[in-house]
This record gives structure tokens, C-alpha cells and sequence, in this order.
């Protein structure tokens, strides 16, 4: 079991997961979306390689549009 803290809240989850599947988990694909992992922005292009660790700190980040 590992524990996140995404967004100020804590989580846990039964099994290490990857960035891409924590957005399919939370229903945010094809949102505009930013993700910090632990103070560092993660490039799309690695959301499928980053896997999680226990003790990760995440913000998650929905862009919304308007005018």
C-alpha cells in the first residue's frame, strides 16, 4: 500500500500507479490538465513512465477556459 497526498488530501492506494492511470482513476483524461509531483512540473510525455511512490506530494491542476 503506498500514500499520496494529491492536492492537499491524503490517499491511500493498494499498489504503486503510474500518472496516467491515476488520471484515468479520476476521470480527468482529455481534460488540460498540469501535474507537480513532489515541486517539479511532469511533462505529458512521461505521465505513462512516472509510477508513484509512497510519500509523494501531488498537485493536480484543471486549466478552465472562459471570458
Amino acid at each position: 500500500m503506498i500514500q499520496l497526498t494529491i492536492n492537499g488530501e491524503v490517499r491511500q492506494l493498494p499498489h504503486p500507479i503510474n500518472i496516467e492511470q491515476l488520471i484515468d482513476q479520476n476521470n480527468l483524461q482529455g481534460k488540460r490538465i498540469a501535474i507537480e509531483r513532489n515541486g517539479e512540473i511532469v511533462p505529458r510525455s512521461q505521465y505513462a513512465e512516472q509510477y508513484l511512490a509512497d510519500g509523494d506530494h501531488l498537485e493536480v491542476v484543471v486549466a478552465v477556459g472562459g471570458g
